[in-house]
């Protein structure tokens, strides 16, 4: 890892909301593709999922969700019950950052998406008494559109069609299956 990257790392914890900010922009760019550092931030960025402030465990996961295709080891395996576990953080905003991120790591291999798609599954039955569940269930809709469309896999369909089909509300039920037209 070079000195300009390892020096925007150690700013995406920063408490100087700019730095952070721009180094989160250029790392977040920097692991819109795979990259050989990868491991030289990954324990760090999978503890900081659990950090105080919940910015850092906003950042940590969608950082982490990228990382997943600079991962041959297959970290995430291991890895991803800790990242599903922000999809339930105190502050809706991080939990939702998560959410929305998390389809990246459906799209590495069949075994990510095999986990990622039980791990959204299981997250769409659970919130059914959550404040935001309208929320997490489309992001969760949402998400897996975004696995099958970019991997055309059938089975991520019919699980996502599945899991709206057991919304109660009819109103809710149209606006996740309008994701799925076309």
């Amino acid at each position: 890892m070079d000195e300009v990257t390892r020096k925007r790392f150690d700013d995406l914890w920063s408490q100087d909301r700019a730095a952070q900010n721009t180094a989160y922009i250029a790392i977040l760019d920097a692991t819109d593709k795979p990259v050989s550092w990868a491991y030289d931030v990954w324990d760090e960025v999978v503890a900081n999922l659990g950090h105080a402030d919940n910015h850092n465990r906003a950042i940590a996961a969608q950082v982490l969700c990228n990382l997943a295709k600079s991962d041959p080891q297959q970290r995430m395996l291991k890895d991803f019950d800790k990242l599903l576990a922000v999809t339930r953080d105190e502050r809706f905003v991080t939990a939702r950052h998560c959410l929305q991120a998390l389809w990246k790591v459906g799209v590495v291999g069949p075994q990510q998406r095999a986990l990622l798609v039980d791990g959204l599954a299981r997250r769409f039955e659970d919130c059914a008494e959550e404040k935001n569940r309208t929320l997490i269930r489309y992001d969760i809709a949402q998400s897996l559109r975004n696995v099958y469309d970019a991997t055309q896999d059938e089975t991520v369909k019919a699980t996502a069609l599945a899991l709206i089909e057991t919304e109660g509300d009819p109103k809710y039920r149209k606006k996740y299956a309008r994701l799925w037209k076309g």
